[in-house]
């Protein structure tokens, strides 16, 4: 297969939602259909027969939520599907915000009977704001839930989309008969049997025929007419540019716990999605089908294996091709690495590739030379932009509870903030460390994590911010200047990049510094790699 066929068979997209909407079930069933697994595990808490697949993490299986972002690739109908699987748990969004860096679409999980979301519409605004081509996918429809047509106008009400519906139930809950295709015209009938790996469809050429009656009975059917029809008035037909432009969202609906759906939106998804699309690096847009290799770092993942101290740098191919054992540039660092084991993903196996093209995710085994963020080349001066951290909204004063590991302890925490678990800022006054989260329950993962990957025992001590804001100062040497650092100074730290800080303790203070001290820039986000 030629270069361009390659890139033009790619399919790389996130999957997002809030917690419980099915997501990860979702992700297994579409993996089913890849043939990558042969039996899907649904996330259960503590009532797990067989694990997700795409759940790896003791903490994950623990608690039945995913906390990190997995990749998991298949091909299916001659098309190469990669995957990323987001948290949903608002805890973990900084990581999925940066998963979206590294995706050309998602599908967008919404859980029939609790419908949007608040987690999904934060989401949603970050695809929204980079023009990321959405497909809406409409879970649980074998329980009680709301209004087909209730949940779309919530759907653009609240998500600020524009949808048009590509299959449509017949009855909901105890009434859910099965879905009626639009996008193919067919007939997919529920059994309501979770065991079938895959329904059987029905072709229904004119929907005005009398065998529908025969098929879903009277009262289902001439209902399913007139809700055709409502549609074909109300919502526009599908468009794949206006999809692909982002301003137009098509809906699938189905059970994904019950495989059902799943066949119809992953058919469609594979025609319309589009192949890796060009990205903007800080000196030009950088096309797929350039030949010279470029790609960027969006997440790391320490201890993939707890018995082997091994971190997976994963990077997400922009253009060229990534070849094992050939040397690449590491543009912060100015220097040639060449990698003897990349690995691709394929279900939950990894597996050495010789040979990757863009729109992959390939995972790097990385000692330490990697931060979120990174850009790698064949010798071209560029980095990918679009990667920030976000300002933490808790702060914790983290303390070693075990005076003997106190190397173990730097080490972990180190690591951890580099896989962008956390955000670590040390203080300017008295060099005490302060960890900072987007969520609470991150406090949490890190302590496990310390305790057994890195054998080191730590405890939290409340810290009074209120937020992180990022120092610029208009000039450096004004005097303006040196007072807010003298004024601040016990609220004044230094992230792990080195760059100043400022932990403010409320709202106010921060609105009165920006009066007080006008030419001093503060800002709610970093960008990884400036």
């Amino acid at each position: 297969m030629s270069f361009l066929e390659e890139i033009q068979r790619r399919r790389t997209f996130g999957i997002i939602s809030h917690p419980d909407a099915g997501k990860t079930t979702l992700t297994e069933k579409l993996l089913l259909f890849g043939g990558a697994i042969q039996e899907a595990g649904a996330v259960k808490s503590n009532k797990i027969k067989k694990g997700a697949t795409s759940d790896f993490m003791e903490i994950e299986r623990q608690r039945g939520i995913s906390v990190a972002t997995s990749v998991l690739a298949f091909e299916y109908k001659g098309k190469k599907i990669n995957i990323l699987d987001t948290p949903g748990h608002k805890d973990f969004a900084e990581d999925t915000f940066r998963t979206l860096t590294a995706v050309d679409s998602v599908i967008v999980v919404i859980d029939v009977a609790k419908g949007v979301e608040e987690q999904t519409e934060k989401l949603v605004a970050v695809c929204r704001m980079r023009k990321i081509p959405i497909i809406v996918f409409i879970n649980k429809l074998d329980r009680e839930g709301k209004d087909a047509f209730d949940l779309m106008d919530e759907v653009e009400k609240k998500l600020g989309l524009h949808v048009t519906p590509l299959s449509f139930p017949i009855g909901m809950g105890y009434d859910f008969k099965g879905i009626y295709n639009i996008w193919e015209q067919n007939i997919n009938l529920f059994s309501g049997d979770s065991k079938k790996n895959i329904e059987e469809t029905i072709a229904i050429e004119n929907i005005d025929s009398p065998e529908l009656e025969n098929i879903v009975g009277e009262k289902p059917a001439q209902k399913l007419r007139e809700e055709l029809e409502l549609i074909q008035e109300v919502y526009p037909t599908f468009d794949r540019n206006a999809y692909l432009e982002g301003n137009l969202q098509p809906v699938f609906f189905g059970s994904a716990l019950n495989n059902f759906g799943v066949r119809e939106i992953l058919d469609c998804f594979i025609e319309i999605a589009p192949s890796p699309k060009p990205k903007e690096s800080d000196t030009r847009l950088v096309e797929p089908t350039e030949e010279k290799l470029s790609g960027f770092v969006f997440k790391i993942h320490a201890n993939m294996d707890p018995k082997h101290r091994d971190r997976l740098a994963f990077v997400k191919i922009v253009s060229g091709t990534f070849e094992r054992n050939k040397p690449y540039t590491h543009v912060r660092l100015n220097k040639a690495l060449k990698f003897s084991s990349p690995n691709a993903f394929f279900a939950e196996k990894k597996e050495i590739v010789d040979i990757s093209y863009p729109g992959d995710i390939v995972g790097l085994h990385d000692t330490g030379n990697f931060k979120i963020g990174d850009t790698l080349t064949e010798g071209e001066t560029m980095n990918f932009r679009g990667i920030p951290s976000f300002s933490p909204e808790h702060f914790r004063y983290i303390n070693n509870a075990d005076p003997l590991k106190a190397k173990q302890l730097e080490k972990g925490i180190d690591q951890l903030m580099d896989e962008g678990v956390a955000q670590l800022f040390t203080l300017e006054m008295n060099n005490r460390k302060v960890i900072g989260t987007v969520g609470a329950l991150q406090y949490e993962v890190i302590q496990y994590r310390l305790e057994h990957e890195y054998g080191a025992k730590c405890t939290y001590e409340n810290f009074p911010a209120h937020k992180a804001c990022w120092v610029k100062p208009d000039d450096a040497k004004s005097e303006e200047y040196k007072e807010f650092l003298r004024v601040k100074q016990k609220f004044m730290a230094k992230d792990k990049y080195g760059q100043l800080v400022f932990l403010a303790d409320s709202e106010f203070s921060i609105q009165m510094t920006q009066s007080k001290y006008p030419s001093v820039k503060l800002f709610f986000t970093s960008e990884y790699n400036e």
